[in-house]
C-alpha cells in the first residue's frame, strides 16, 4: 500500500542513539519476565507448603513431632517460624537446665519467655519476607525507569528529525520515519514497564497476604506453647501431691 511504513526497516535505519534506548528497553522488558516467572514458581511453593504445613500443624499436638517434620517443608515461612520459635524455647529450656532451675521452665517461659520466642518467631517472619521479596524491587525499578527510558529516546528523536528538516527544508514526509521510530521508543517503553508495574502490584499483594498469615500463626504458636506449659505444670503439681 502506498505511503505504508515498514516499522523494522525504521528502527533498523534509526539513529544509534535510538537503538541504544530500544536496546536497553528490550533488555529491561526480558529481565522484568524472567523475574515474572521465576517469582510465580516461588509464591506458588510458598503457598502450597504453607498450606500442608499448616495443616499438619493443626492436626498434631506435639511440638517435637511438629519440629521433625517442619525441615520437610523448606519453602513454608510458617515452618521457619515455627522452627526459629521451637530452637529459642528449648534454648531458654537448656539455659534453666544448666543453672539449676530446670522445675521454673514452665512459668519462666510463660512469664518471661515469650517474648524473646516473640523475637524469634519475627525473625523467622523477616528471613521468610528477604525470600519473597529478592528481585521485586528490580520490577518496581523497570515499571517507573522505562517509560522515561522511551521518553528520552523519542524527544532526542523527534529533536533529529526536526533538525533535519531545518537545515535540509524537507516536506514532512521526509521526517515521518524519524518521527515514526521516535514514537516506537515510547511504545516500547510502556510495553516493558506495563507487565512490571502489574505483576509487581500483584507480587506485593501475595506477601501482604503471606504477612498477615504468618502473623495469625505467629500469635496461634504463643497460644500453643502457653498451653504446654500450662499443661506440664498441672502435670508436675499432680506429680508433687
Amino acid at each position: 500500500m502506498h505511503g505504508e511504513m515498514n516499522i523494522l526497516l525504521i528502527l533498523l535505519n534509526s539513529g544509534i542513539v535510538v537503538k541504544i534506548v530500544l536496546l536497553l528497553l528490550i533488555l529491561a522488558s526480558i529481565v522484568s519476565w524472567a523475574i515474572i516467572f521465576q517469582k510465580k514458581k516461588t509464591f506458588k511453593k510458598f503457598e502450597e507448603e504453607n498450606e500442608k504445613f499448616w495443616e499438619f500443624y493443626q492436626a498434631s499436638s506435639s511440638l517435637e513431632d511438629i519440629y521433625e517434620q517442619a525441615n520437610k517443608y523448606e519453602n513454608s515461612s510458617l515452618s521457619l517460624m515455627f522452627e526459629k520459635g521451637y530452637v529459642e524455647l528449648n534454648k531458654i529450656k537448656d539455659k534453666l537446665k544448666t543453672t539449676g532451675q530446670e522445675e521454673k521452665s514452665q512459668s519462666y517461659v510463660r512469664e518471661y519467655g515469650i517474648e524473646a520466642i516473640e523475637r524469634s518467631l519475627t525473625q523467622g517472619a523477616s528471613l521468610s519476607n528477604e525470600k519473597l521479596d529478592t528481585r521485586l524491587e528490580t520490577l518496581a525499578s523497570v515499571s517507573s525507569v522505562a517509560p522515561f527510558i522511551g521518553l528520552f529516546g523519542t524527544v532526542w528523536g523527534i529533536i533529529d528529525s526536526f533538525t533535519g528538516l531545518a537545515s535540509g527544508g524537507g516536506s514532512i514526509e521526509a521526517v515521518a520515519p524519524g518521527i515514526a521510530e521516535a514514537l516506537v521508543a515510547t511504545a516500547v517503553g510502556l510495553a516493558a514497564a506495563i507487565p512490571a508495574n502489574w505483576f509487581f502490584n500483584i507480587y506485593t499483594n501475595k506477601i501482604l497476604k503471606l504477612n498477615n498469615q504468618m502473623e495469625s500463626f505467629g500469635q496461634d504458636f504463643l497460644n500453643m506453647i502457653e498451653r504446654d506449659t500450662l499443661n506440664s505444670e498441672v502435670v508436675t503439681k499432680q506429680e508433687q501431691e
